[in-house]
This record gives C-alpha cells, sequence and structure tokens, in this order.
C-alpha cells in the first residue's frame, strides 16, 4: 500500500503547494482511492507534479462536509469522469465556525449523480470500509477538545457540532488494518481505542492545544496502543513535536510525500 499527501499545510519541497486543507492520494493492491479535496485545486496541480493521474481514481472519499477537505470536489468531478465519491448522508448541512463564517460544502454539488451517500457503516469493496461511529459510540469517545465553537445550522437555529457528519475509510490489506481520519472531530483517542488498527493516518485536531501535561497524557495514551501513526493537517506541527517525545512511533506526513506500508 502507498500514501501521498497531495494536500497537506506543511511541505518540504519546493515544487509543491500548500494550503490548510488535506488530499491523501491511496493506492491499494485492487484499487486507487482519493481520500479529501483541499480546499481548492491544488491537490489537482500537486497530483500533477507528481505525475500522479487523477483520472484513474477509481473511487473517492470525504471525510466530512467542511471546506478544507471538500472545497475541490468540483476540480475533481471535472479531472474524473467515473469515480463514485462517498460522503456521509449529512455532509452538506450547514456547517459554521461561530456564527458567521460558513465551513461547509458548495451545495450546488449536492445533486450531483456521482456522490454517493452514506449512513453509519457503507462497504466499499472487499477491504475498504467506511464508519461514521454514529450508532455505536467508540469507547472513551470524546469531541475533540479544540472543536469547540463549531456549529451546525439547523432548522434556523446554531447549534453546537455532533461531527455525525464524519467518517473514518479502514483499508485492510495483508492481514492488516490502515485507519484514515481527516480531522479526528470526534475525538482521536476515542477513534484510536474503537479501531485499534495497526496504522492510523491523519489529523489530530490538536493545533491550538497548549503543550502541556494533557497533551502529554493524550501522547501517552495514543501511545498505548500497537499503532503507527502518521499525522498532518490540523495536529499542529509544534503539537507534533512535542508528542513525539512521548510516542515513539508517531511520524508527520507533509505534501508531497509518499509512504510505503507492508510492501
Amino acid at each position: 500500500m502507498r500514501i501521498t499527501a497531495l494536500l497537506e499545510n506543511e511541505t518540504e519541497r519546493e515544487d509543491m503547494l500548500t494550503e490548510h486543507g488535506l488530499s491523501l492520494y491511496i493506492e491499494t493492491e485492487n484499487h486507487k482511492i482519493l481520500f479529501d479535496m483541499g480546499q481548492s485545486c491544488l491537490f489537482a496541480e500537486n497530483a500533477a507534479a507528481l505525475g500522479i493521474d487523477l483520472s484513474t481514481v477509481d473511487m473517492a472519499v470525504l471525510s466530512h462536509g467542511h471546506y478544507d477537505h471538500g472545497g475541490g470536489l468540483k476540480t475533481f468531478l471535472g479531472i474524473n469522469r467515473k469515480a463514485p465519491i462517498y460522503l456521509n448522508c449529512h455532509a452538506f448541512e450547514p456547517h459554521y465556525h461561530g456564527t458567521e463564517k460558513y465551513i461547509g460544502l458548495d451545495t450546488a454539488l449536492a445533486d450531483n449523480e456521482r456522490l454517493i451517500f452514506t449512513d453509519d457503516t457503507t462497504v466499499l469493496a472487499q477491504g475498504l470500509t467506511l464508519y461514521a461511529c454514529a450508532k455505536k459510540e467508540p469507547a472513551k469517545q470524546q469531541h475533540n477538545p479544540e472543536s469547540s465553537g463549531l456549529n451546525v445550522l439547523e432548522n434556523g437555529k446554531f447549534l453546537p457540532e455532533d461531527f455525525r457528519h464524519e467518517q473514518y475509510l479502514l483499508v485492510e490489506e495483508q492481514g492488516k488494518k490502515v485507519l484514515f481520519s481527516g480531522c479526528s472531530h470526534k475525538g482521536i483517542l476515542g477513534i484510536a481505542d474503537r479501531f485499534r488498527p495497526d496504522v492510523l493516518i491523519g489529523g489530530f485536531h490538536f493545533s491550538k492545544l497548549p503543550l502541556d501535561d494533557t497533551l502529554k497524557s493524550f501522547a501517552e495514551y495514543l501511545g498505548t496502543f500497537h499503532t503507527e501513526y502518521y499525522t498532518c493537517h490540523c495536529t499542529g506541527k509544534e503539537q507534533f513535536k512535542f508528542m513525539k517525545h512521548h510516542m515513539p512511533y508517531l511520524h508527520y506526513l507533509s505534501c508531497g510525500q509518499s509512504i510505503e506500508l507492508f510492501g
């Protein structure tokens, strides 16, 4: 399995373009998968620079309905004419930061025939499953402490997000489990405990948390699982460096970087 970060907040390469967002290109034994699409067309420009042909992707997944993960949806629909795009049935609900800043998806795309709306558990193919963890909360599940202030507009009222639109992709290959999480809004501690994968790839949503004993306890808890972590995007680079001291199997996945698993 090979994973390439097409879009992430940071890069060590001069030929890569960055923005606050995430897009991963996943090559399994049988599939080419696009996981998230950043907030603009930059993920596609980076893919072209890396020699990755997005028109050959056979399925795409949106981890949740925020602009920095699904803003490139229109771009992908124009490049790729065949791949279904799987997103949660709540993804197009109006999501806000506070009450003024809209951070949701482009609702003009909601009726596109290639969008497939998922619920709690959706099997995409053998070894590929999406989980929303809505009907059965993960053990120790708590909303991420940094996710306060994020709201959904429902019946004319702003309500605190419950992140029912967030889903996680589990890839099972060669007897191993790899979990992809866009932002882990529901709480990375509960997500890691619920799935206990061999590898977990994605954002932890810790970028505004202080470098203190609480963050240390989060790192130590995650380190109790037999899991290798590749984090990025909303984790925060300083938070990553701090946690790395307490999590020997924690790595950073930056824009343009590729990793090989189980090869």
